[in-house]
Protein backbone atom coordinates (compact mmCIF):
# COMPACT_ATOMS: atom_id res chain seq x y z
CA UNK A 1 0.00 0.00 0.00
CA UNK A 2 1.07 3.73 -1.00
CA UNK A 3 1.67 5.82 2.41
CA UNK A 4 2.01 9.25 -0.05
CA UNK A 5 -0.70 10.55 -2.29
CA UNK A 6 -0.61 13.79 -4.18
CA UNK A 7 -3.76 15.10 -4.73
CA UNK A 8 -4.64 17.54 -7.51
CA UNK A 9 -8.05 19.41 -6.89
CA UNK A 10 -9.61 21.17 -10.28
CA UNK A 11 -11.33 24.35 -8.90
CA UNK A 12 -13.06 25.13 -12.36
CA UNK A 13 -15.91 27.60 -13.25
CA UNK A 14 -18.03 25.56 -14.85
CA UNK A 15 -19.70 26.72 -17.67
CA UNK A 16 -23.32 25.70 -18.40
CA UNK A 17 -24.19 23.29 -20.42
CA UNK A 18 -20.84 24.00 -22.61
CA UNK A 19 -19.46 20.40 -22.41
CA UNK A 20 -16.69 21.58 -24.94
CA UNK A 21 -15.50 24.19 -22.62
CA UNK A 22 -15.87 22.02 -19.81
CA UNK A 23 -13.79 19.06 -20.94
CA UNK A 24 -10.95 21.73 -22.16
CA UNK A 25 -10.99 22.82 -18.34
CA UNK A 26 -10.54 19.23 -17.36
CA UNK A 27 -8.19 18.43 -19.47
CA UNK A 28 -5.98 20.85 -19.09
CA UNK A 29 -6.02 20.36 -15.01
CA UNK A 30 -5.16 16.63 -15.59
CA UNK A 31 -2.10 17.45 -17.51
CA UNK A 32 -1.30 20.27 -15.06
CA UNK A 33 -1.58 17.53 -12.45
CA UNK A 34 0.32 14.90 -14.24
CA UNK A 35 3.32 17.26 -14.23
CA UNK A 36 3.40 18.40 -10.76
CA UNK A 37 3.02 15.12 -9.71
CA UNK A 38 -0.17 14.34 -8.47
CA UNK A 39 -1.55 10.67 -8.38
CA UNK A 40 -5.12 11.99 -8.07
CA UNK A 41 -7.44 14.79 -9.62
CA UNK A 42 -10.60 16.07 -8.35
CA UNK A 43 -13.36 17.80 -10.60
CA UNK A 44 -16.35 19.58 -8.87
CA UNK A 45 -19.76 18.09 -8.84
CA UNK A 46 -21.53 18.12 -12.11
CA UNK A 47 -18.31 19.40 -13.77
CA UNK A 48 -19.34 18.49 -17.72
CA UNK A 49 -22.47 20.41 -17.92
CA UNK A 50 -22.86 22.69 -15.20
CA UNK A 51 -26.32 22.32 -12.45
CA UNK A 52 -29.34 22.73 -14.66
CA UNK A 53 -32.54 20.63 -13.36
CA UNK A 54 -34.41 21.30 -16.54
CA UNK A 55 -31.44 19.50 -18.48
CA UNK A 56 -30.82 16.71 -16.59
CA UNK A 57 -32.50 13.96 -18.64
CA UNK A 58 -30.75 15.33 -21.44
CA UNK A 59 -27.14 15.26 -20.43
CA UNK A 60 -27.20 11.80 -18.35
CA UNK A 61 -25.40 9.31 -19.79
CA UNK A 62 -25.32 5.42 -18.33
CA UNK A 63 -22.36 4.74 -16.43
CA UNK A 64 -19.23 3.77 -18.55
CA UNK A 65 -20.91 5.91 -21.16
CA UNK A 66 -20.03 9.77 -22.36
CA UNK A 67 -18.72 11.67 -19.66
CA UNK A 68 -18.01 8.61 -17.40
CA UNK A 69 -16.25 7.20 -20.26
CA UNK A 70 -14.31 10.62 -20.81
CA UNK A 71 -13.25 10.48 -17.44
CA UNK A 72 -11.69 6.81 -18.06
CA UNK A 73 -10.24 8.08 -20.89
CA UNK A 74 -8.64 11.35 -19.13
CA UNK A 75 -7.26 8.74 -16.05
CA UNK A 76 -5.16 6.49 -19.00
CA UNK A 77 -4.25 9.25 -20.64
CA UNK A 78 -2.57 11.04 -18.16
CA UNK A 79 -1.58 8.38 -15.77
CA UNK A 80 -3.77 9.12 -12.75
CA UNK A 81 -6.49 8.52 -10.71
CA UNK A 82 -9.68 10.79 -11.31
CA UNK A 83 -12.82 11.46 -9.87
CA UNK A 84 -15.51 14.19 -9.91
CA UNK A 85 -19.32 13.60 -10.10
CA UNK A 86 -22.04 14.00 -13.76
CA UNK A 87 -25.60 12.96 -13.90
CA UNK A 88 -25.82 8.92 -14.52
CA UNK A 89 -28.73 7.73 -16.33
CA UNK A 90 -29.55 4.11 -14.95
CA UNK A 91 -32.95 1.99 -16.05
CA UNK A 92 -34.79 3.72 -12.66
CA UNK A 93 -33.77 6.96 -13.35
CA UNK A 94 -31.13 9.55 -12.87
CA UNK A 95 -28.87 9.73 -10.16
CA UNK A 96 -25.87 12.62 -9.32
CA UNK A 97 -22.92 10.22 -9.00
CA UNK A 98 -19.12 10.52 -7.95
CA UNK A 99 -17.19 7.90 -10.48
CA UNK A 100 -13.74 7.48 -9.03
CA UNK A 101 -11.23 5.79 -12.08
CA UNK A 102 -7.63 4.17 -11.58
CA UNK A 103 -5.24 5.06 -13.88
CA UNK A 104 -6.06 2.01 -16.20
CA UNK A 105 -9.37 3.62 -16.98
CA UNK A 106 -11.02 1.09 -14.69
CA UNK A 107 -13.65 2.28 -12.14
CA UNK A 108 -12.43 2.19 -8.71
CA UNK A 109 -16.08 3.53 -7.05
CA UNK A 110 -18.90 4.82 -8.25
CA UNK A 111 -21.06 6.53 -5.16
CA UNK A 112 -24.88 8.08 -5.83
CA UNK A 113 -25.79 10.96 -3.98
CA UNK A 114 -27.72 10.19 -1.13
CA UNK A 115 -28.59 13.64 0.00
CA UNK A 116 -30.15 15.74 -2.92
CA UNK A 117 -30.73 19.54 -2.33
CA UNK A 118 -34.29 19.55 -2.97
CA UNK A 119 -34.54 23.49 -3.17
CA UNK A 120 -32.17 23.59 -6.12
CA UNK A 121 -33.95 21.38 -8.00
CA UNK A 122 -32.70 17.96 -6.85
CA UNK A 123 -35.88 15.97 -6.32
CA UNK A 124 -35.38 15.31 -10.29
CA UNK A 125 -32.99 12.79 -9.69
CA UNK A 126 -33.09 10.04 -7.39
CA UNK A 127 -31.04 9.46 -4.10
CA UNK A 128 -28.53 6.83 -3.73
CA UNK A 129 -29.59 4.15 -1.13
CA UNK A 130 -25.88 3.24 -0.17
CA UNK A 131 -22.61 4.62 1.16
CA UNK A 132 -19.07 3.84 -1.06
CA UNK A 133 -15.46 3.18 -0.07
CA UNK A 134 -13.37 2.36 -3.28
CA UNK A 135 -10.50 0.67 -2.77
CA UNK A 136 -7.12 2.16 -4.04
CA UNK A 137 -3.65 1.73 -3.76
CA UNK A 138 -3.52 4.18 -0.94
CA UNK A 139 -6.17 2.01 0.77
CA UNK A 140 -9.75 2.90 1.72
CA UNK A 141 -11.32 6.23 0.37
CA UNK A 142 -14.92 7.42 0.98
CA UNK A 143 -16.07 9.12 -1.68
CA UNK A 144 -19.23 11.92 -1.20
CA UNK A 145 -21.16 15.41 -2.72
CA UNK A 146 -21.55 18.38 -2.19
CA UNK A 147 -24.99 18.30 0.19
CA UNK A 148 -23.87 15.51 1.90
CA UNK A 149 -21.32 16.76 4.10
CA UNK A 150 -23.93 17.81 6.07
CA UNK A 151 -24.74 14.58 6.83
CA UNK A 152 -22.00 13.19 9.60
CA UNK A 153 -23.36 9.76 9.18
CA UNK A 154 -22.07 8.50 5.93
CA UNK A 155 -18.48 9.57 6.50
CA UNK A 156 -18.24 8.02 10.58
CA UNK A 157 -19.39 4.88 8.37
CA UNK A 158 -16.29 5.50 5.87
CA UNK A 159 -14.04 5.45 8.77
CA UNK A 160 -15.58 2.71 10.31
CA UNK A 161 -14.66 0.47 7.54
CA UNK A 162 -11.02 1.92 7.44
CA UNK A 163 -11.07 4.76 4.99
CA UNK A 164 -7.93 7.58 5.86
CA UNK A 165 -9.10 9.81 2.70
CA UNK A 166 -12.66 11.15 2.06
CA UNK A 167 -13.27 12.89 -1.07
CA UNK A 168 -16.12 15.36 -1.55
CA UNK A 169 -16.97 17.32 -5.05
CA UNK A 170 -19.24 20.31 -4.56
CA UNK A 171 -20.64 23.28 -6.27
CA UNK A 172 -21.17 24.80 -2.90
CA UNK A 173 -22.44 28.69 -2.79
CA UNK A 174 -20.26 31.53 -1.60
CA UNK A 175 -23.50 32.88 1.06
CA UNK A 176 -22.86 29.69 3.24
CA UNK A 177 -19.08 29.47 3.14
CA UNK A 178 -18.61 29.51 6.12
CA UNK A 179 -20.60 26.55 6.78
CA UNK A 180 -18.36 24.60 4.19
CA UNK A 181 -15.04 25.46 6.48
CA UNK A 182 -16.57 24.56 9.66
CA UNK A 183 -18.08 21.41 8.22
CA UNK A 184 -15.11 20.32 6.50
CA UNK A 185 -12.96 20.83 9.73
CA UNK A 186 -15.63 18.14 11.53
CA UNK A 187 -15.94 15.94 9.12
CA UNK A 188 -11.59 15.68 9.45
CA UNK A 189 -11.62 15.89 13.23
CA UNK A 190 -14.25 13.56 14.37
CA UNK A 191 -13.06 10.97 11.81
CA UNK A 192 -9.47 11.15 12.50
CA UNK A 193 -9.40 11.44 8.42
CA UNK A 194 -7.39 13.45 5.40
CA UNK A 195 -10.35 15.22 3.96
CA UNK A 196 -10.30 16.76 0.35
CA UNK A 197 -12.89 18.99 -1.16
CA UNK A 198 -13.16 20.23 -4.43
CA UNK A 199 -15.41 23.36 -4.81
CA UNK A 200 -16.67 24.91 -8.03
CA UNK A 201 -16.15 29.03 -8.33
CA UNK A 202 -17.98 31.46 -10.69
CA UNK A 203 -21.46 32.53 -11.17
CA UNK A 204 -24.37 31.20 -12.50
CA UNK A 205 -27.89 33.37 -12.35
CA UNK A 206 -28.06 35.31 -9.01
CA UNK A 207 -25.76 32.12 -7.10
CA UNK A 208 -21.87 32.94 -7.01
CA UNK A 209 -19.72 29.70 -5.78
CA UNK A 210 -17.66 29.86 -2.87
CA UNK A 211 -14.35 28.22 -4.44
CA UNK A 212 -11.82 27.20 -1.62
CA UNK A 213 -10.87 23.74 -1.82
CA UNK A 214 -9.12 22.23 0.78
CA UNK A 215 -7.08 19.42 1.95
CA UNK A 216 -7.24 18.82 5.79
CA UNK A 217 -5.25 16.72 8.14
CA UNK A 218 -7.00 14.27 10.41
CA UNK A 219 -6.63 16.97 13.39
CA UNK A 220 -8.73 19.25 11.47
CA UNK A 221 -5.73 21.35 10.13
CA UNK A 222 -5.49 23.18 6.42
CA UNK A 223 -2.76 21.49 4.85
CA UNK A 224 -3.77 23.30 1.67
CA UNK A 225 -6.48 25.71 0.62
CA UNK A 226 -7.51 27.57 -2.27
CA UNK A 227 -9.30 31.20 -2.80
CA UNK A 228 -12.38 32.15 -4.81
CA UNK A 229 -10.51 31.91 -8.48
CA UNK A 230 -10.03 29.17 -10.23
CA UNK A 231 -6.78 27.32 -9.81
CA UNK A 232 -5.63 23.38 -9.12
CA UNK A 233 -4.49 23.29 -5.81
CA UNK A 234 -1.87 20.78 -4.97
CA UNK A 235 -0.87 18.53 -2.23
CA UNK A 236 0.68 16.01 -0.59
CA UNK A 237 -0.24 14.07 2.21
CA UNK A 238 1.01 10.99 4.31
CA UNK A 239 -1.63 8.42 5.07
CA UNK A 240 0.73 6.79 8.10
CA UNK A 241 -0.21 10.63 10.06
CA UNK A 242 -3.93 9.34 10.03
CA UNK A 243 -2.85 5.56 11.67
CA UNK A 244 -0.33 7.17 13.90
CA UNK A 245 -2.85 9.78 14.87
CA UNK A 246 -5.79 7.21 15.07
CA UNK A 247 -3.17 5.21 17.79
CA UNK A 248 -1.91 7.93 19.73
CA UNK A 249 -6.32 9.11 20.13
CA UNK A 250 -8.19 6.06 19.53
CA UNK A 251 -11.45 8.18 19.49
CA UNK A 252 -12.56 6.07 16.39
CA UNK A 253 -12.47 2.93 19.31
CA UNK A 254 -14.31 4.40 21.62
CA UNK A 255 -17.09 5.27 19.66
CA UNK A 256 -20.35 2.77 20.76
CA UNK A 257 -22.60 2.49 18.34
CA UNK A 258 -25.05 -0.31 19.65
CA UNK A 259 -25.52 2.91 23.00
CA UNK A 260 -26.66 5.61 19.80
CA UNK A 261 -30.61 4.84 20.46
CA UNK A 262 -33.51 6.97 22.18
CA UNK A 263 -34.50 5.46 25.06
CA UNK A 264 -38.90 5.39 25.38
CA UNK A 265 -40.21 7.37 28.08
CA UNK A 266 -41.61 4.66 31.02
CA UNK A 267 -45.62 5.27 30.69
CA UNK A 268 -46.32 8.32 33.63
CA UNK A 269 -43.08 9.90 33.49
Amino acid sequence: MEHTLTLALAQMDVIVGDWGANLRQATAAAAQAARRGAALLLLPELWAYGYAPAHFAAWAHPLGEGVFAHMAALAKSYRLAVGGSHLERAPEGIYNTFALYGPQGQLWGAYRKIHRFLPMGEGRLRAGERVCVADTPWGKVGLAVCYDLRFPEIFRLQAFAGARVLLLVAQWPQSRIAHWEALLRARAIENQAFVAAANRVGAQERTVFGGQSAVLSPRGEVVALAGAQETLLIATIDLQAADHYRREFPALQHAVPSAYRLEEAEDGI
